[in-house]
């Protein structure tokens, strides 16, 4: 089995299992903390407008039909297809495709306008919404739709509850730590069987807003880490893989293996996690609710760009950071418009319980309101 049919056979697996996922999460405890203050079709182009538009058709009612485009990040795509599905099963005019080609081909396609909405892990960049404002004359639209984690998920036989401190999980990401039976490792895991061999580092090969979020942790919490943080870097080590559907499937396959995968992803494929060292030198197991927790008391930015790094929060989990859809000011046709903001709040009201069910951290209401009113600047 070639690269892509790997990664296809992957994807379907996880939609299977998404699909059949019923875990009950306490949404209540999540939510509450986060926001505390404050089909796999080929896109189509979007109708998008450059300057304002007149005489466009009148917004589609309940019973009216729209085709919608969508494409980027891999860190939320077990949620947004399950969003998107359940959305058109209520709402069959409506048909919602979604890519998970990774934030940053998101990101490009948005700029491009091949698509009707694009999907990031990492706020826009300054030159990339100075592209936008070029080409559309106007400001791009970003707004967050859930939360997760990043977590370390490992295939190490015999091995159940893997414990890294943060020594030993910035020298595996840097190629400092090579072998299992590094004393830094072996400290923290007294009892465990562990290895001998070398230490299989698995990352991301495509442009993504997980390695955003991994690789801005590494630079905040790691003081050997020399490779910066951004939706692609030059690894110092290790083996690359495409998406957190890749890089999954390359850790399951691949004995004395580990590399980091949105939380929702090996949750839903049953892969170990390792409980990881956080700022207050807690040992933190990935979850919702500690992933929730990193949110804790952050202020929210006018642009709701929000990262939190490394949380000082005791209870928080350290990789965890907000994933955004990018929308266009204005769209020429008035159905995709209306069926687009119709789409989006659903997703937040009453797709809610479907991203705890998933693994995600729901937004707080007070963010959704924030949200809500970037909405109604589409036109």
């Amino acid at each position: 089995m070639n690269n892509s049919q790997l990664d296809r056979s992957t994807t379907e697996q996880l939609a299977v299992r998404t699909l059949r996922s019923r875990r009950n999460v306490s949404m209540a405890s999540i939510a509450v903390i986060l926001g505390l203050t404050a089909s796999g079709c080929t896109p189509t182009s979007p109708d998008v407008a450059k300057p304002p538009v007149t005489g466009s058709a009148s917004p589609t009612s309940g019973g009216g039909s729209s085709s919608l485009s969508g494409a980027g990040a891999s860190f939320p795509a077990p949620l947004y297809q399950r969003w998107f599905a359940d959305y058109n099963k209520a709402n069959p005019g409506t048909q919602i495709s979604y890519q998970s080609v990774g934030s940053g081909a998101g990101v490009e396609q948005f700029l491009a306008g091949t698509v009707d909405f694009g999907a990031t892990d990492a706020p826009l960049k300054a030159e990339e919404r100075v592209k936008f404002k070029t080409k559309y004359s106007a400001e791009p639209i970003q707004v967050p739709m859930t939360g997760g984690s990043v977590v370390f998920a490992y295939n190490l036989d015999g091995v159940k509850d893997l414990k890294l401190s943060r020594a030993a999980y910035c020298g595996i990401a840097a190629g400092k730590i090579t072998k299992w039976s590094d004393p830094e490792i072996a400290k923290a895991n007294a009892g465990a069987k562990l290895p001998t061999g070398a230490i299989q580092f698995v990352h991301r090969s495509d442009g993504s807003g997980t390695t955003y979020q991994f690789t801005t942790h590494l630079k905040a919490a790691c003081p050997g880490w020399t490779a910066g943080a951004n939706k692609s870097v030059s690894w110092p080590v290790g083996t690359g893989a495409k998406g957190n559907e890749g890089v999954a499937a390359q850790i399951k396959q691949t004995p004395s293996s580990i590399g980091y995968v949105e939380y929702s992803f090996a949750k839903q494929t049953d892969m170990s996690m390792a409980a990881i060292e956080n700022k207050s030198g807690k040992l933190i197991v990935p979850s919702p609710e500690a992933g929730a927790e990193a949110f804790a008391g952050e202020k929210v930015p006018a642009d709701l760009a929000l990262t939190v790094p490394d949380s000082i929060n005791p209870k928080a989990y350290p990789i965890s950071g907000l994933t955004w859809l990018l929308l266009y000011p204005e769209y020429k046709d008035a159905a995709k418009k209306t069926a687009l903001k119709a789409v989006v709040d659903w997703s937040l009201s009453t797709g809610k319980a479907t991203a705890t069910e998933l693994g995600y951290v729901p937004l707080e209401d007070g963010l959704v309101k924030k949200v809500q009113a970037e909405l109604a600047k589409v036109k």
